[in-house]
């Protein structure tokens, strides 16, 4: 005897449901660490310690050799001291890694934010953000708000400059690759070429040895050089910044990096609430009103 008709549609009906239930169950399911990288849930996506960084449970934060002051101090990263190492454990904390959780690696100041993957979680080191620098990597949003000074010999006629207009026929130099090279170049654009030096500290010392008449860096560091590194330095002036936003330090990631949103949150984060300010006068009180160079 064959079954009727509708009993035939209710044991196929039967027999699609089990093999639904059974694909379904052994279908691959995204694992925490895959909806952490794409979930739209900010509760999942940073979840406190236990970001898709680059080795499980640690953040790994990387800066250049040597770390200058005022951004870090004694040229120890991890010591917690200094604007920028501060900065690098107050956004560590609100990541929910605390300081032994931090592991610090060293990177060229040029390699941070040149194409290619990045063998660290975020870097930081006074790294202005640009349009260009994103085409290779992505940032944080800014953590500082910073200006460009002029910084020459006391008694050189470079230290009498009052203006812009008195910079153009003076050598002058500054880091390659650095937003002091830019102003240089589009800002001065002086009648000599500007000297680029791969390092801060070889800046200095050309200005100490009479190879460039003035260098130029961002405007804590111009107060670090003269009170520390130059003592017959002076600052002659800062420049206004160019455009309608402000020159902003950022935290450097890896292009398209799932953490971007997280660190940007916790800089967020860490503006709102008035660390960043109170780290800000901190470690950079000496960094107060220069002349302003137009």
């Amino acid at each position: 005897m064959h079954p009727a008709p509708s009993a035939l549609r209710r044991a196929a009906a039967a027999a699609t449901i089990a093999l639904l239930a059974t694909a379904v169950g052994c279908a691959p399911q995204p694992d925490d660490k895959a909806s952490g990288g794409s979930s739209s849930s900010a509760g999942t996506t940073c979840a406190k310690g236990k970001l898709a960084t680059r080795t499980s449970g640690k953040l790994t934060i990387a800066t250049d050799e040597p770390a200058y002051e005022p951004w870090f101090k004694d040229d120890k990263p991890a010591n917690g001291e200094g604007f920028e190492s501060a900065v690098a454990y107050a956004v560590a904390k609100q990541l929910g890694y605390d300081k032994s959780a931090v592991v610090w690696q060293s990177v060229p100041f040029n390699k941070a934010f040149a194409p290619g993957v990045k063998t660290f979680d975020f870097d930081i080191n006074q790294v202005s953000i640009s349009a260009e620098r994103k085409k290779a990597v992505d940032f944080s949003s800014g953590y500082y708000d910073v200006r460009q000074a002029v910084v020459a010999l006391k008694g050189s006629k470079a230290a009498k400059a009052t203006g812009i207009a008195d910079l153009k026929s003076l050598k002058l130099g500054a880091q390659v690759g650095t937003t002091s090279l830019n102003y240089i170049s589009n800002v001065v654009k002086p009648s000599q070429e500007a000297a680029a030096f791969s390092k801060n500290d070889q800046a200095v010392s050309a200005l100490k040895n009479g190879q460039v008449d003035a260098i130029v860096v961002d405007l804590p560091t111009a107060f670090y050089i003269t009170a520390a590194q130059v003592t017959n330095a002076k600052i002659v002036g800062q420049f206004e910044n160019q455009g309608d936003t402000p020159e902003q330090f950022g935290l450097v990631l890896d292009k398209g990096s799932g953490l971007t949103s997280c660190v940007t949150s916790a800089v967020d984060a860490l503006r709102k609430d008035g660390t960043l300010a109170g780290l800000e006068k901190q470690w950079l009180s000496d960094a107060v009103d220069a002349p302003v160079l137009k």
